[in-house]
C-alpha cells in the first residue's frame, strides 16, 4: 500500500469548467477571474459559514477483501480548506493503523498546515517556510521533533500514504488547470506534472495526471458512466473515476499492481 500509491476527452471544456467553477477557490488553484468572482460574492468572508464540499467514506479493497475504511470531509470556509481524514483497519476496534490527518490550503493554493498521527504513537507536520517546506517528525510525546526541509514550493500537492481523498483534491486541481483543445467528443486535453510530498515516506515525488475520457464502470454492482483520469509516477499507475454530475466527486481507484480497489460507499 505504502508503495502503490491517457486520449481522447468527451466533455468540452466550457462544460468543464463550468462544473468546475463553485470548486475552484476550494481548489487553491490560482485562476484569477475565478477568484474575484467568487471574492466578490463575498462581502465579508468573516462572517461566511464553513460550506462541506465533500463528506463520505472509501472502502479499500485488496483482492476483493475490504482491509481498510477512509472517512472524510472536505470543508471551505474564509478562504480556507480544510480536509479531515481517517484511516482505520477494517474489523478493528483501536488497531495501530488507525490514522489521521487534517490538511489545510489557502485560497491561492499554498499549504497553511498538515498534521498526521496515529493511533499507535508517532506525528507528524508539513509546514510552509520561506516560501518552501518543513516537515517536522515526532517519534513520540516526549521525543523532539526531527525537522527535514525540502526545497519545494509551498503549493506542492500532499499525497500521504493511505489517504485516498488527497487524489481527489489533485484530480479537481487537475481538472480545473489542465489546458485543452478541440471540439465536443473530439476535445483532448494535455497531461498535467504536480510535484507532491509524501509526509509519512518523507520525500518527494513528480507524479503526471491525464484525462481519458468518459468509461462505464461497475461501482457496487450498478454501471454507470464516470470521467476516468490516470495517475502515474515512478513504479506507480493508478486509474481514477470521478462523476461529473455530482461536483466530480472521486467514486473509484483501480491500482491493478497491488489487487488493490478504493470505492466510495
Amino acid at each position: 500500500m505504502r508503495k502503490a500509491l491517457n486520449r481522447r476527452v468527451t466533455v468540452t471544456k466550457t462544460k468543464l469548467r463550468q462544473n468546475l467553477m463553485p470548486l475552484i477557490p476550494f481548489l487553491a488553484v490560482v485562476l484569477a477571474s475565478a477568484l474575484v468572482t467568487f471574492a466578490a460574492d463575498k462581502t465579508d468572508k468573516s462572517k461566511t459559514a464553513a460550506q462541506t464540499i465533500d463528506a463520505g467514506s472509501f472502502g479499500v479493497f485488496v483482492k476483493g477483501q475490504r482491509v481498510l475504511t477512509e472517512t472524510f470531509t472536505i470543508h471551505q470556509a474564509n478562504g480556507t480548506s480544510t480536509i479531515h481524514s481517517r484511516v482505520k483497519e477494517a474489523g478493528a476496534t483501536n488497531p495501530p493503523t488507525d490514522q489521521k490527518s487534517v490538511l489545510e490550503i489557502a485560497e491561492n493554493g499554498g499549504l497553511l498546515s498538515y498534521e498526521w498521527s496515529q493511533l499507535g504513537g508517532g506525528s507528524l507536520s508539513v509546514l510552509p517556510k520561506n516560501e518552501f517546506l518543513i516537515e517536522k517528525i515526532t517519534a513520540t510525546a516526549a521525543s523532539k521533533p526531527a525537522e527535514q526541509p525540502f526545497l519545494m514550493p509551498n503549493t506542492s500537492a500532499i499525497l500521504d500514504n493511505n489517504f485516498f481523498v488527497q487524489r481527489e483534491v489533485l484530480a479537481w486541481r487537475y481538472l480545473a488547470t489542465a489546458p485543452c483543445r478541440g471540439e465536443s467528443d473530439k476535445r483532448q486535453c494535455e497531461p498535467q506534472e504536480f510535484g507532491a510530498l509524501v509526509p509519512q515516506d518523507r520525500t518527494s515525488v513528480r507524479v503526471k495526471m491525464a484525462l481519458v475520457g468518459r468509461e462505464k464502470v461497475n461501482i457496487r454492482g450498478a454501471e454507470r458512466e464516470l470521467l476516468r483520469l490516470n495517475l502515474t509516477g515512478d513504479g506507480f499507475d493508478w486509474a481514477l473515476w470521478l462523476d461529473e454530475h455530482d461536483q466530480f466527486k472521486l467514486m473509484r481507484i483501480a491500482i491493478p499492481a497491488d489487487n488493490t480497489e478504493v470505492v466510495r460507499d
